[in-house]
């Protein structure tokens, strides 16, 4: 971690994702949680997967797998991806769409590549905690075909999550957050505005990003802390960057394998659920779904979030 100033004198982070992997054989960069940083916001989890290339008869496959207390977001820059649920949704995310998936008191669900579709995948994935007055509610999935799109300094932005220049992302969410995709064809630059009552987090997608003249290394996080009104972003030809942000999460959450919960006794619980299949998580009755995936065990270190 290295410390920045911005243009408005807030102090700023760098923060180095991993190389994890998901479903059997996919590697993503995963920026949030980290050692520094366990949440932005609401945002609990950030993954980016690609740009990726996958040989014929190859692709996603992450098998049926639970989830409580939390809502799966994913953004599908490239590519296409089937989502396969409990509930009985069967939808492929398709290029600019977004997949909201509402855990609450526990669902399960699988991804798998479409037996036709294109070898490339760009996407990302990130999941939101829901606050106390959400976390049991009954889950819901919801595919979001049109979403705000607007110019701002020749970057081409689209509204993700929350509201912006007199626009509102149609996007269901239950704390104060903001998702938005800048992507520049022919290069460029702009002053990004921030709400200062939130913390941000800025990822390079794709091309060169430059925060506030210091260039953005693909797998890192730049951190803007509550305070900041607003970063200078300069890019490459064929450039995209993802910005989120939300006001701080003033609860305190626990981060364990596909669930986020409050305490240690929640999270044996939902676990011991899975194994014994009750049925709190329903089943993705689907014969593309996969294998269903295993739950390790409970021995190790429950990872905390404030």
């Amino acid at each position: 971690m290295t410390e920045q100033t911005s243009t408005d004198k807030q102090p700023a982070e760098r923060i180095e994702g991993r190389i994890a992997v998901i479903g059997v054989d996919t590697p993503v960069a995963r920026l949030v949680p980290s050692r520094q940083r366990r949440t932005i916001g609401a945002w609990c989890f950030l993954d980016h997967l690609g740009p990726a290339d996958f040989a014929p008869g190859e692709g996603m496959n992450v098998g049926p797998h639970p989830h409580i207390g939390l809502q799966t977001f994913t953004w599908m820059i490239e590519g296409e991806v089937r989502h396969l649920d409990s509930l009985g949704n069967d939808i492929v995310i398709t290029p600019g769409q977004v997949n909201l998936m509402t855990a609450g008191h526990g669902i399960s669900h699988a991804e798998v590549t479409p037996p036709v579709t294109s070898p490339r995948v760009h996407a990302s994935q990130l999941w939101i905690a829901l606050p106390d007055s959400h976390r049991h509610m009954h889950p819901q999935f919801k595919n979001y075909k049109d979403l705000p799109v607007y110019t701002q300094d020749g970057f081409t932005v689209t509204l993700l999550v929350g509201a912006r220049d007199g626009q509102t992302s149609p996007v269901e969410v239950y704390t104060p957050l903001l998702g938005l995709d800048l992507y520049s064809k022919e290069g460029g630059a702009t002053k990004l505005s921030l709400n200062p009552a939130f913390e941000h987090g800025i990822v390079a997608l794709q091309g060169t990003v430059a925060i506030d003249g210091e260039v953005l290394p693909h797998g890192t996080l730049h951190y803007q802390p509550t305070g900041s009104t607003g970063v200078d972003i300069q890019t490459s030809a064929d450039a995209r960057v993802l910005v989120v942000g939300g006001e701080p999460f003033p609860e305190d959450i626990i981060v364990w394998w596909n669930f986020v919960a409050r305490t240690h006794d929640e999270i044996a619980v939902a676990r011991a659920d899975w194994v014994a299949e009750a049925p709190r998580f329903g089943r993705v009755d689907h014969p593309h779904a996969g294998t269903r995936l295993s739950i390790p065990p409970l021995e190790g270190h429950l990872k905390g979030a404030h």
